[in-house]
């Protein structure tokens, strides 16, 4: 690798650090800990970075001890592992100064993770993005030796989107009847079309929501995995989005994407799901009540983000509120063995075992047709199967607390409920 272009880049990038407009994101950034954030394409990741750069250098830290690469920068395209220490050494001539090291996307610089194990032996302080979560495998974790603080990085939430718009969320405008008009409204373009920060500034947001699809499904899983049957793929994805609410299992998706043509065999269809679970396209929950088998081979599959699942859909207002719910919580609480939902004799949407809390998604709860007993009913049953500290259902407009057999249930709007509320 040239140093000269080595230099530029450096020198291009550290330019960029004070002009790049940084939305704080809700994260607090421990003083001395070394950073792995993994999330789907335009997450968000490369905005904690910017978030970092910024607060350090508002608390003291000197420009040129910022040492920023993005590994998707065309002018690194022939770089590989053993170019990295060139990073320290071309920064070394430059500035004279031991640098904080910022690596966006490292996951395109194959056995990138031995470099980042030395640099965290060595005492530097680094953070690293990227967007494979087989960057946080077992093998990868064993090299990093516990020296990496791994972080999930999703779209906006909904209190970090309303940060974005500059739209106020305290009690009093969430109760003011202007204050509340304004984050309903920004609650509807979040429903619709999610969280994605560059996604704020566009006005044709679906579009720009296609472009992202077309990168992850064609660049992402497709390239990246030597995928030549793309009608297949893009197939699966439908029918994921359509069968949102739904536990699926590797044969019905199998048997439904070879019904529209295209013969596609169960152990292809399994690996295209591992690769969309890679690109944080989708995210499983299992069956807490399901056998071991079927936890893994029948689970919901939810999409990271509302405003890529709704690409897939006509009328999809109940699967996108859904979704919306399974996000926020598998962003809370994790989205390994942490979320899952209950489906024996009974269903319950979700169920959290750190909080004990079971909670059932239900856009309406229309009495004429009997959502609101069915609902209400399988709470109470599954709360006598399962630790239940907490019972609540999360509807569209409808709040109150009921009490049913000494069972609290609480019921509460979605974007009041996404707000802390």
């Amino acid at each position: 690798m040239d140093k000269s272009i080595l230099k530029t880049v450096i020198a291009d990038n550290m330019a960029s650090i004070l002009d790049y407009k940084v939305v704080s994101r809700d994260f607090h950034f421990e003083k001395f800990g070394n950073y792995v954030f993994v999330g789907m394409r335009r997450a968000g990741k490369s905005y904690l970075l910017y978030q970092r750069m910024q607060e350090l250098l508002a608390k003291g830290a000197k420009l040129q001890e910022m040492l920023y690469i993005n590994f998707e920068d065309e002018r690194l395209s022939g770089m590989n592992s053993g170019d990295l220490n060139l990073l320290l050494e071309t920064h070394l001539e430059m500035y004279g100064v031991r640098p904080i090291l910022f690596l966006d996307e490292i996951q395109n610089i194959k056995g990138w993770e031995k470099f980042a194990r030395r640099l965290a032996d060595t005492k530097h302080r680094v953070y690293i993005t990227g967007s494979n979560a087989k960057m946080l495998s077992k093998d990868i974790q064993s090299t990093l030796g516990g020296r990496y603080i791994a972080i999930d990085v999703y779209p906006y939430n909904f209190k970090e989107y309303l940060n974005a718009c500059n739209i106020s969320f305290s009690a009093q405008h969430i109760y003011s009847t202007q204050g509340k008009a304004r984050i309903l409204r920004k609650f509807n373009d979040y429903f619709s079309f999610g969280g994605l920060p560059e996604s704020l500034i566009f006005s044709s947001k679906r579009d720009y929501l296609t472009g992202i699809f077309q990168k992850i499904y064609l660049g992402d899983i497709a390239a990246r995995h030597s995928i030549d049957n793309l009608f297949a793929l893009r197939i699966l994805f439908k029918k994921l989005a359509e069968s949102l609410k739904q536990p699926v299992s590797y044969n019905r998706i199998t048997n439904i994407i070879s019904s529209v043509g295209t013969k596609i065999s169960t152990n292809t269809v399994i690996n295209y799901i591992e690769h969309a679970k890679d690109a944080w396209l989708i995210i499983p929950v299992q069956n807490i009540a399901g056998k071991i088998v079927e936890k893994t081979s029948k689970p919901k599959y939810y999409y990271t983000d509302n405003g890529i699942l709704n690409l897939f859909l006509l009328d999809g207002t109940t699967s996108l509120f859904e979704n919306l719910v399974a996000v926020n919580l598998l962003r809370k609480y994790g989205c390994n063995d942490s979320v899952f939902f209950y489906n024996k004799d009974i269903e319950v949407d979700f169920y959290i075992p750190e909080t004990a809390t079971a909670i059932q998604a239900c856009y309406s709860l229309d009495d004429a047709s009997g959502t609101f007993d069915r609902e209400v009913n399988a709470l109470l049953k599954v709360s006598k199967i399962l630790e239940c500290k907490k019972l609540l259902i999360i509807t569209s407009d409808t709040e109150k607390t009921l009490k049913i057999s000494n069972k609290k249930i609480e019921i509460v709007p979605l974007w009041k409920w996404l707000l802390g509320g």
